[in-house]
């Protein structure tokens, strides 16, 4: 049986350690973005020293790929009414609780291009599926107005922080863009102005 007073092996103690880096350099991107972000200030938020930072990971480039790695949300197959139920209940979850990760490279993304190389390649599989789910000619362009709202909804809420967006129910948000995300993903087309025009 293990004495839980034992002391952790060297192993153990350098995986804390940079498990302890990564959560500060998570925190820091997400907060100032890449380029704000120094390895001398993620060290102090870690509490060690910088040259500590720079023996486990290196270089920033090398420490920023490691923190922001990026899992793919891929969406579960189906009609394009479930997959587009599917990317609210997705958002949903975002609103609630965005992973640190992602805000750091969504908050990196307009001024590194490995961040937003990485956003890209995180966000694929998703576009790929919304795309292939949609009947209509036009299923790429509305898959990506659906991807385009997705990653808006989440800067304006977390990052930009402007409007009712930053404080809003999750819930009272999903309800609100439901409609839209129905008429996207399925092949309802809104009249356009000029059938308005003529009808009236």
């Amino acid at each position: 049986m293990t004495d839980p007073s034992a002391r952790p092996t060297r192993a153990q103690q350098r995986r804390q350690t940079e498990a302890r880096i990564l959560a500060a350099a998570r925190q820091m991107f997400a907060e100032l973005g890449y380029e704000r972000t120094t390895i001398r200030a993620v060290a102090s938020a870690a509490g060690i020293d910088a040259g500590l930072v720079m023996h486990y990971f290196g270089t920033k480039d090398e420490l920023f790929s490691r923190a922001a790695k990026l899992p793919a949300d891929e969406l579960p197959s189906g009609t394009a009414e479930q997959v587009a139920e599917a990317l609210l209940t997705s958002l949903a979850r975002r609103l609630d609780s965005e992973p640190v990760a992602s805000l750091a490279v969504l908050r990196s993304m307009l001024t590194n291009a490995d961040a937003a190389d990485r956003y890209r390649a995180a966000g694929a599989p998703q576009l790929s599926q919304l795309t292939a789910a949609i009947p209509t000619h036009d299923a790429e362009l509305r898959a990506s107005l659906l991807s385009a709202i997705v990653h808006g909804v989440i800067i304006e809420r977390y990052l930009l922080r402007l409007s009712r967006l930053a404080d809003a129910s999750p819930d009272q948000i999903i309800d609100l863009l439901r409609p839209c995300f129905r008429t996207l993903a399925t092949a309802q087309t809104p009249p356009s102005t000029d059938q308005l025009s003529t009808d009236g």
